[in-house]
C-alpha cells in the first residue's frame, strides 16, 4: 500500500472547527463571489470517465516516447531530474451530450482547500458528496508522499507557501487554510513572496530559517521569470523540494500536449494501447497546434474552435473562434497557440436576487499520482471562468448514481 492509500494517524477534528470564524467571515466578505449557493449534479459514469483519464495520463507520461518528445525543446528547468510526482494536479472538464471532455490539465490547481472547507460546511446534509475531512487528509498525505519521494525522512522542518504578493491574491484563503492544516499535523509553515527567500550553502532560507519544501503557487510554471531566479536556482540545485514543479508542467499541462493526445497514430507508435487511445478519443476534444501550414484551414473552421496560448493560464488571451477577427487571428498565428474543438460549458439555472439566471459550469478534478481526490465545480457567466458573476463561484458536486 502506498503512502497515499495507507491508514494515517491524523487529528480527525475538521479544519473548519479549528478556524477563527471571524477571520473566515472576513475572507468571504472580501470575496463575496468565491462560493456559489447552488450545486452541480454529475452522473457517476461521467466521474468514472474523468478518473480513468487521470489514471491514463500517468501511464502515458511514463512512456519514454512521450517524455522524449515533450521535453526535447523544453527549457532546462523542465528537464531537471526529479523524483517528485508534483502536487495538486487539476483536470478541468466540460460536460456535454457526449459526456465529459477534457479542456485542459493544470499542475497548480488552486481552490482545493477552499472546496474541502465548503464540503465540511455541508457535511451530514447528503451522502452523495465527498467527505471534506477525508479530502483534507488526502491533501496532507500528498505532501508527505512528495517529501518521502524526494528523499526526506520524518516530516519537513519548514514548508513555504510561495506566490507573488500572496496576501493580495484572490485565493489567499486557500494558502491560509493549507497553513492551518499542515500546522495542525505537526509541520511548520510560512507564507511568503519569492523575494523573501535566499540561498546559502546550497540550501534555501527564509531569513534565518531553512526551508525544506516549497508549495509553489506561482503562475510562472517553468520558473523562468527574473523575479523568481532564487527559486529557479533552488530547483536546479536541489536546495529545497519544490512542488508543483516545472517538469510536471511540461509533461502534463503545456497545451501543445493536447494536440499530441489527439494524434492516434503517434500515440500507437509510442506504445499506448488501443483501449487507452479509445478513451483519449472519447474524452479529449481534437486539438491542433496553429502554424503557417494549417492556418488557412483553421481560419475557415474557426467558428467551431477555441484558441488557447500553449503556455497560458486562467483563460488569459484565450478566444472563442466565433469572436476571432482577422486582426486577432493574425496575433494567434504569430503567437504560440493551439486550436481545440469547441466544447460548450454545461449550464445550470439558479436563482439570484429572486430571478432565474443561467450560469455556465466546468468541473475540476483535483488529483495526485493519477488518483482523483475531489471534484468541484465552478460557475460563471461570460466567455471564460471567473469569480465575478453573482451566483457563481466554487460549488460542490453531487453524484447522481
Amino acid at each position: 500500500m502506498n503512502s497515499i492509500d495507507r491508514t494515517r494517524q491524523l487529528n480527525a477534528t475538521p479544519l473548519s472547527a479549528c478556524l477563527d470564524r471571524e477571520k473566515v467571515a472576513d475572507w468571504l466578505q472580501q470575496r463575496p463571489l468565491i462560493f456559489s449557493d447552488t450545486r452541480i449534479f454529475v452522473a457517476s459514469e461521467h466521474l468514472q470517465s474523468m478518473a480513468e483519464l487521470a489514471a491514463a495520463m500517468e501511464r502515458i507520461v511514463a512512456l519514454p516516447g512521450w517524455r522524449e518528445r515533450v521535453l526535447a525543446n523544453a527549457p532546462v528547468t523542465a528537464r531537471h531530474r526529479t523524483s517528485l510526482r508534483s502536487a495538486f494536479f487539476g483536470y478541468d472538464f466540460h460536460i456535454g451530450d457526449a459526456g465529459p471532455k477534457l479542456i485542459e490539465i493544470n499542475t497548480n490547481a488552486g481552490g482545493g482547500f477552499l472546496n474541502a472547507l465548503l464540503l465540511q460546511a455541508q457535511r451530514g446534509e447528503r451522502d452523495d458528496m465527498a467527505d471534506g475531512v477525508a479530502v483534507e487528509q488526502q491533501f496532507v498525505a500528498m505532501f508527505e508522499a512528495e517529501w518521502l519521494a524526494g528523499g526526506g525522512s520524518g516530516k519537513p522542518g519548514l514548508v513555504a507557501i510561495v506566490d507573488d504578493q500572496p496576501a493580495g491574491q484572490y485565493l489567499y484563503p486557500d494558502f491560509a487554510l493549507f497553513h492551518a492544516l499542515l500546522e495542525r499535523n505537526g509541520i511548520a509553515v510560512l507564507i511568503c513572496d519569492p523575494d523573501e527567500l535566499s540561498l546559502r550553502d546550497g540550501r534555501l532560507y527564509h531569513g534565518q530559517r531553512q526551508v525544506d519544501m516549497v508549495y509553489n503557487r506561482l503562475t510562472d510554471f517553468l520558473l523562468e521569470e527574473p523575479a523568481h531566479a532564487i527559486l529557479q536556482q533552488a530547483w536546479l540545485s536541489d536546495a529545497a523540494m519544490i512542488t508543483p514543479h516545472p517538469q510536471a508542467y511540461a509533461l502534463y499541462a503545456d497545451k501543445r500536449n493536447l494536440a499530441l493526445l489527439s494524434d492516434d497514430a503517434w500515440l500507437a507508435d509510442i506504445g499506448i494501447d488501443a483501449a487507452t487511445r479509445a478513451l483519449l478519443s472519447r474524452v479529449v476534444p481534437r486539438t491542433e497546434q496553429v502554424n503557417a501550414q494549417n492556418a488557412e484551414d483553421i481560419r475557415i473552421r474557426r467558428k467551431k474552435l477555441f484558441f488557447k496560448p500553449a503556455t497560458g493560464y486562467g483563460s488569459k488571451a484565450a478566444y472563442r473562434g466565433l469572436n476571432v477577427t482577422t486582426r486577432v487571428f493574425a496575433e494567434i498565428l504569430a503567437g504560440n497557440y493551439v486550436a481545440q474543438t469547441l466544447v460548450p460549458a454545461g449550464e445550470r439555472t439558479t436563482i439570484v436576487d429572486g430571478e432565474a439566471v443561467t450560469l455556465k459550469f466546468d468541473l475540476r478534478c483535483y488529483a495526485y499520482a493519477g488518483v482523483i481526490q475531489m471534484t468541484a465545480a465552478r460557475l460563471w457567466q461570460g466567455q471564460t471562468t471567473n469569480f465575478r458573476t453573482p451566483g457563481g463561484g466554487f460549488t460542490p458536486v453531487v453524484v447522481v448514481r
